[in-house]
C-alpha cells in the first residue's frame, strides 16, 4: 500500500488477532489430543470385552485380578461395614473359567461390650453371609468389561483347636447373574441375598457354622436361622 508516495507494509495480523488464532489453535489440538485418548480407550475397552465374551481365561483373570488390587487401597464406599469392607480388601482370586471366577474371603465374628463383658455380637457366619452379598454385588456388575454369568464365593473363618488356629470354609455361594437380575438388592438383608443363590453352609446343634468342603455341590439343606446361647 502506497501512502504519500512510500511504500507501507500492513501486519497480517494484529497482535490481538495473533493471540486468537493461537488460542483456536491450541484448543483445536486440545480436542484432537482427547478426542484420539477416547477413541484408544474405547477400542481398548471394546478388545478386552471381546476377548471376555470369548471366554478368554487370561482376560479374566487379568481384569478380575486389577479389580482386586484395586480394592485393597479403595476408600471404603458410604454405607458399607468397616468389617464388611475389610473382607473385600482381603478377597483372593482363585480361579477363573470362561463363565465365572471363583473367590475366597475371610470373616469373623464381631465383638461388642455387653453389660461388663464383651461378648458375640454377630456370628462369623453372619458376617460372612454380608460378605458375600458384598462380593457377588461387586463382582458380578461393578468389574469394568466383565459380565460373567456366575460368581463364587467361598468364606473362611478362624478356628483353634489343641494344634493351633486355622481357617477353614463355613459358606459357599455360587451366585448366579439370572438370580441377582431379578433381587431387590436394596430391601433384602445378606441372608436372604445368600438364601436367594442357594449358599451352603451348616450349623451345628447351637447354630454355631461349622466347617464344609467348598468344592461340594448342591445346597446346604440348612435353613438360613441362627440361635442365641
Amino acid at each position: 500500500m502506497r501512502h504519500n508516495g512510500r511504500v507501507v507494509r500492513l501486519p497480517l495480523l494484529a497482535a490481538s488477532d495473533w493471540g486468537i488464532a493461537i488460542a483456536i489453535f491450541l484448543l483445536l489440538a486440545l480436542f484432537v489430543i482427547v478426542g484420539l485418548a477416547i477413541i484408544q480407550g474405547t477400542r481398548a475397552q471394546l478388545y478386552w470385552r471381546r476377548r471376555v465374551e470369548d471366554g478368554d481365561v487370561e482376560a479374566i483373570k487379568a481384569l478380575v485380578g486389577d479389580e482386586l488390587n484395586r480394592w485393597k487401597t479403595a476408600r471404603m464406599p458410604r454405607g458399607t461395614q468397616p468389617a464388611v469392607w475389610h473382607g473385600v480388601q482381603g478377597a483372593e482370586l482363585l480361579d477363573a473359567a470362561p463363565d465365572r471366577v471363583r473367590l475366597s474371603a475371610s470373616a469373623e465374628g464381631q465383638y461388642a461390650l455387653v453389660g461388663s463383658e464383651r461378648r458375640e455380637v454377630s456370628s462369623s457366619l453372619k458376617e460372612g453371609m454380608k460378605l458375600t452379598a458384598k462380593l457377588a454385588d461387586l463382582v458380578l456388575y461393578d468389574i469394568p468389561n466383565v459380565r460373567l454369568p456366575y460368581v463364587q464365593v467361598d468364606v473362611y473363618t478362624t478356628y483353634h483347636d489343641g494344634d493351633g488356629s486355622a481357617q477353614r470354609c463355613i459358606l459357599s455361594t455360587i451366585a448366579s447373574r439370572e438370580v441377582a437380575d431379578v433381587l431387590d438388592w436394596d430391601d433384602m438383608d445378606a441372608e436372604e441375598i445368600v438364601r436367594a443363590f442357594g449358599g451352603r453352609f451348616s450349623l451345628d446343634d447351637r447354630g454355631r457354622p461349622q466347617p464344609i468342603d467348598p468344592n461340594a455341590v448342591g445346597p446346604s439343606g440348612v435353613p438360613a436361622a441362627f440361635y442365641e446361647d
